[in-house]
């Protein structure tokens, strides 16, 4: 026997044979004596649940149902020399309550179908979050444990990833778009994605932020600049879209700790505190030009849009404001970082 291409002969053609078989006796029981379809009901949603882990589909199960309800109809719409026909009546009732049991079979089997997919999709769920939650913990998880985790969720591991952090939950469809072998989950309400190597694809239209590619073992680094850069698009400190988080660095930096940016400003502007504000914008504005431009006076005159000798006058201002810390390489940093 045979059903969408599958032979019967084997283990799955037994079940099904034997589903068959249980659903013409129910039948029989249920039409003649009125009988309980419970069991036949569970028959059938466990043989919906077998098809999925086979990896069939379900249309293999309807039609073996069809092919059974019809042999039914056929056996009793003709009875043959030796049976006795039944009226039109008696032919109605039973048409209606075979192709009706049939529908209900269909049904439960569906149902088993549609349990089993949506617990395996919950299992592959858990085993890559436990992984992806390995790869990102503060202290990196031992050689048994990551393999262990990468095994059962069939990941083969590579030697680095890039983590992306995408605004949504949609773990699962996120990393379908993106493709590559890509894994995500949610944490913390948006979606990690760790993906082999640094190609990053479909994620066109979406918040999301880009970690640098690093080696497995530092996946942590990765997940988290990508997550805080996400937090700043949120907040509209980076653009929207896809960002690099290799290319915002220095923002990544300066948010990175809330109030360390204020104080760096505030340290950076204090010597300016008796200048009146308009004199402290301008003086704040030259000096981080001056600072950008490396020293240099006439590529800062030209970044100001004024002349060199207005810079001279007012870098001597700066000059007798700040004092030594003009000149020493890590005050310079922290004072462009400040009025950045």
């Amino acid at each position: 026997m045979l059903a969408q291409g599958r032979s019967l002969s084997g283990g799955q053609g037994r079940g099904l044979t034997m589903g068959v078989e249980t659903a013409v006796d129910a039948f029989v029981d249920t039409f003649v004596a009125g009988g309980d379809l419970t069991r036949t009901r569970a028959v059938f949603h466990e043989l919906g649940r077998t098809e999925y882990r086979e990896g069939h589909r379900i249309d293999a199960l309807r039609s073996v149902l069809t092919v059974g309800g019809r042999a039914i109809w056929s056996a009793v719409s003709d009875p043959g020399d030796d049976g006795e026909a039944l009226d039109r009546a008696d032919l109605s009732a039973v048409a209606h309550a075979l192709f009706g049991y049939v529908d209900v079979l269909a049904g439960a089997a569906a149902e088993g179908y549609l349990d089993e997919q949506q617990d395996a999709a919950l299992d592959w769920a858990l085993v890559r979050r436990r992984l992806i939650t390995l790869l990102v913990q503060p202290d990196p998880p031992g050689d048994a444990a990551l393999h262990a985790a990468a095994e059962a969720a069939r990941w083969p591991l590579p030697a680095t990833v890039t983590v992306v952090s995408v605004e949504g939950t949609d773990a699962e469809h996120v990393a379908r778009a993106v493709g590559g072998n890509a894994i995500a989950t949610v944490i913390d309400g948006a979606t990690s994605v760790v993906l082999p190597g640094r190609t990053v694809r479909g994620l066109t239209g979406r918040r999301s932020a880009v970690g640098p590619e690093v080696e497995l073992r530092r996946a942590r680094t990765s997940h988290r600049l990508s997550r805080r850069a996400l937090q700043l698009q949120q907040a509209g400190t980076l653009p929207d879209g896809v960002v690099a988080c290799d290319e915002h660095l220095v923002t990544l930096l300066r948010a990175w700790e809330p109030g360390v940016a204020d104080r760096l400003a505030a340290r950076a502007l204090a010597p300016l505190a008796d200048a009146t504000p308009a004199s402290r914008e301008v003086l704040a504005e030259t000096l981080l030009q001056w600072l950008r431009c490396q020293g240099q006076v006439i590529a800062t005159a030209e970044a100001l849009h004024t002349h060199p000798q207005t810079v001279r006058y007012r870098l001597r201002k700066l000059r007798a404001a700040y004092g030594d810390r003009l000149d020493d390489p890590d005050e310079r940093l922290a004072l462009q970082l400040g009025l950045s």
